[in-house]
């Protein structure tokens, strides 16, 4: 058989089911820090005592039904950047992402206190002064802690006009068994780094976050400098000014010149992550330690299916994986207590590796309880468990 029979016998051959994908080249890497007014269209500082000040991120379209997005631990409100601006060209509605006590911007007497009760109280107070006497509908969505803090601050009754509550990826059983080996995990990331986007690199191939955009936008909100305190947020406008590029110029610029990098082949391959320099030279640390609040994790979850299928309103489980569920929900689910939507093939930040997904399933449930309005992008998804 000649070597042209064998060619066109192979295209007519199905596939063999197996995939090598392409290792990622230097031009696909970009970990430019990517500013937040990228994405939302304000930033609040919502002062609801003399002492206690919550940053907040807002988008979207003011008198139309509000979604309150709780950040998980460690993270900051940064961290629904991506699903914000897609969401808000679904359906007609508001986000308001708040930092929540110890995170991101937001300054407390306290930041110490992480229990379950305060981080509740803190959401209702936020939205209070932030929305004042305005009266539409509030849908609580939290991922991880946010997720139990959403139930909390639901079962509590704390959130006016609460219409819907959304969990991501959290489950009390399962948290609850993973709270033995958390410690062991945080202490296995690295303690500093020398720049945010050195930070960004280690948070993409750890696999933290999966979603390159969005961990440009979110990590700098985790972060802060160890010299001054200043959250990783700041430094990025500093840096803007300084270069007179912002936002997706940074970024458009880096790729130009490694464009001209990727001229020599050897360049094109994989490379490993920059060496982290010594200790005395890194210049960002965690913005907080999640080891220092193990005293309030069983606080946090514990009670928290019973609680959720208690909720007098609708209610959504987004879930990374079907083997999360525990006793109580699988009954509960069984019983259609709830919609529950499992995403494969993402982490366990879920709205932050696919936030189009996300945004169109959040949408999905909006349109389909009738508590917002679609607009001409609106596509809706079919639900699933």
């Amino acid at each position: 058989m000649s070597n042209l029979q064998k060619s066109v016998l192979k295209s007519r051959l199905p596939p063999t089911g197996l995939s090598y994908p392409r290792m990622a080249s230097r031009k696909s890497r970009d970990y430019t820090p990517a500013s937040w007014d990228l994405y939302f269209e304000k930033k609040h500082q919502v002062k609801v005592s003399d002492t206690d000040t919550f940053c907040a991120y807002t988008a979207g379209e003011v008198g139309n039904p509000i979604l309150c997005l709780l950040h998980g631990g460690g993270f900051s409100g940064l961290t629904w950047s991506l699903f914000a601006k897609h969401v808000t060209s679904m359906v007609h509605c508001e986000v308001v992402a708040i930092d929540l006590r110890g995170h991101g911007e937001t300054v407390t007497s306290n930041d110490d206190d992480l229990s379950a009760d305060t981080l509740a109280r803190d959401v209702g107070k936020v939205l209070e002064h932030l929305f004042k006497e305005r009266t539409e509908p509030v849908l609580l969505m939290g991922h991880s802690m946010g997720g139990a803090i959403a139930v909390h601050a639901a079962h509590l009754e704390l959130i006016a006009n609460l219409v819907g509550v959304v969990v991501i990826d959290v489950v009390e059983g399962t948290a609850m068994d993973a709270l033995a080996s958390m410690q062991s995990f945080l202490r296995s990331r690295p303690s500093t780094f020398s720049s945010l986007e050195n930070a960004i690199e280690w948070s993409v191939r750890s696999g933290q976050i999966r979603n390159c955009e969005s961990a440009q936008v979110s990590v700098p909100g985790q972060l802060k400098s160890i010299k001054s305190g200043q959250v990783g947020v700041g430094f990025i406008n500093e840096a803007s000014q300084s270069t007179g590029l912002t936002g997706q110029g940074a970024t458009t610029a880096l790729l130009e010149e490694e464009d001209e990098e990727l001229e020599n082949p050897k360049d094109q391959g994989f490379q490993p992550p920059a060496p982290i320099p010594p200790k005395e030279q890194n210049e960002f640390t965690w913005r907080i330690d999640l080891r220092k609040t193990e005293n309030y994790w069983p606080g946090w979850f514990q009670g928290l299916s019973q609680k959720f299928l208690n909720l007098p309103v609708p209610k959504m489980l987004l879930l990374a994986g079907i083997d999360r569920l525990d006793k109580e929900l699988t009954v509960g689910q069984m019983q259609g207590k709830f919609q529950m939507q499992v995403l494969s093939h993402c982490g366990h930040t879920v709205h932050e590796d696919t936030p189009d997904k996300v945004a169109a399933i959040i949408s999905t449930f909006l349109v389909r309880h009738k508590l917002a309005e679609p607009n001409e992008y609106f596509e809706r998804t079919f639900p699933a468990c």
